[in-house]
């Protein structure tokens, strides 16, 4: 703490930023209206793209508000007004709608370019605190995203009005969702890269090892020759298949410890009469997550692959999931 506060002090401020700005939130949703809905019809009826602009911190939040729709089936892109005068502008077309961020709604910077994209017949969607500015003027919508006071003690920094400019673009992102009937498999196709996309669209056949990575065994093989394949190929387990690659079942780590704990005359024995029948299967179509869930329902680390005649085609495991960062 400085000479000039403390540390009682410090909590006070932050949490009455706090409450202003949850307070500015609150009061949107009651005036969201006739506007609202028209701004919407009007993006989901758009043939091109959303430009979102907007100067200074409502720039900041009109990226944000960009990069919302896109992810969230709306393509849309940021201009920056500024920038927009010196050619920028020629990335809107008429096919686009722009939405134009301002609390003010007097941006020098943005109201210079509102007159030709006008001209050029663009549905422009204001997003201001004052429904009088020249922004307002002309907008063909305006979504009032006015705030009682800012956060800021001196009244200065924009702070609640962000705050609610944030707000009130997610809400139009997400009522967009929903009009679309986005779903989390076509959020996973804007996100590959992440958490997210991976569990969704990375099936069990891009990460099951398969052919000669198998350790693939027939029933009436002996218990040592099993063994011996089951160490080449380090899986920690034997998959016991008939002629036709149909699994008969399988033999782990656990069932070895098992047999030794029991005394059991291993040499004596056949893969057939030491396997585990019935084990859990799963189809190479499967998402990669339903073998996570399978393995951690089951307690197992490794889920044979096979197809619908129950004929071996790969195996996952755990640590395939891992590196893949499904898991």
């Amino acid at each position: 703490m400085t000479e000039h506060t403390s540390a009682a002090r410090a909590l006070a401020v932050a949490r009455e930023a706090l409450r202003i700005e949850a307070q500015a939130v609150s009061e949107l949703a009651p005036r969201l209206g006739d506007a609202f809905t028209a701004a919407l019809t009007t993006i989901l009826s758009c043939k091109g793209r959303v430009a979102v602009m907007g100067m200074g911190k409502s720039g900041h939040v009109g990226r944000k508000i960009s990069a919302t729709l896109s992810s969230t089936g709306t393509p849309a892109l940021f201009v920056h007004p500024a920038e927009a005068s010196h050619g920028d502008l020629g990335m809107v077309t008429q096919q686009d709608v722009v939405i134009a961020l301002s609390n003010s709604g007097e941006s020098d910077e943005l109201n210079a370019i509102l007159p030709v994209l006008k001209r050029l017949g663009v549905p422009i969607i204001a997003m201001t605190g004052r429904a009088e500015s020249s922004l307002a003027g002309h907008a063909d919508i305006v979504l009032d995203s006015a705030v009682t006071e800012e956060a800021c003690p001196l009244q200065l920094a924009p702070t609640a009005s962000t705050t609610a400019q944030m707000a009130l673009g997610d809400a139009l992102a997400v009522a967009l969702l929903d009009a679309r009937g986005f779903k989390p498999e076509d959020f996973a196709r804007s996100h590959p890269g992440g958490a997210l996309g991976r569990k969704l669209l990375t099936h069990v056949r891009d990460l099951m090892r398969s052919g000669d990575a198998l350790p693939r065994v027939a029933p009436e093989l002996p218990f040592t020759e099993m063994m011996r394949e089951m160490s080449a190929k380090g899986l920690g387990v034997a998959i016991v298949v008939d002629a036709d690659d149909v699994v008969q079942g399988v033999f782990t780590d656990g069932d070895l410890r098992r047999l030794v704990e029991k005394g059991e005359d291993l040499r004596a024995l056949t893969a057939a009469e030491v396997m585990h029948a019935k084990p859990r299967t799963i189809a190479p179509t499967a998402l990669a997550v339903d073998a996570a869930d399978l393995m951690e329902s089951a307690r197992i680390t490794v889920v044979l692959v096979v197809d619908a005649q129950h004929a071996l085609q790969g195996a996952i495991t755990i640590n395939d999931l891992m590196r893949a960062k499904v898991i």
